[in-house]
């Protein structure tokens, strides 16, 4: 439902990450939507935030945000 606020393999904090790559990588869809050249592509957010192990750039890049689909039915 929620980023988790460790990495499930090697404990690293990501949950303060997602945010930010989440809003860069809006910014990249829609520069490609709008047929523009990105600025930065995924690979380049995530080594800028310094998510350089792959289990950690996995937590974030497969992450799908099911909070808002839930929280109808609390």
């Amino acid at each position: 439902m929620i980023i988790p606020v460790r990495c499930f393999t090697c404990g690293k904090v990501i949950g303060s990450l997602y945010e930010e790559f989440n809003k860069r990588y809006q910014e990249y869809q829609r520069a490609l939507t709008n047929g523009e050249k990105p600025k930065e592509t995924p690979k380049e957010i995530l080594d800028d935030l310094g998510v350089t192990r792959y289990c950690c750039r996995r937590m974030i890049l497969t992450h799908v945000d099911l909070l808002k689909e839930a929280a109808p039915y609390e």
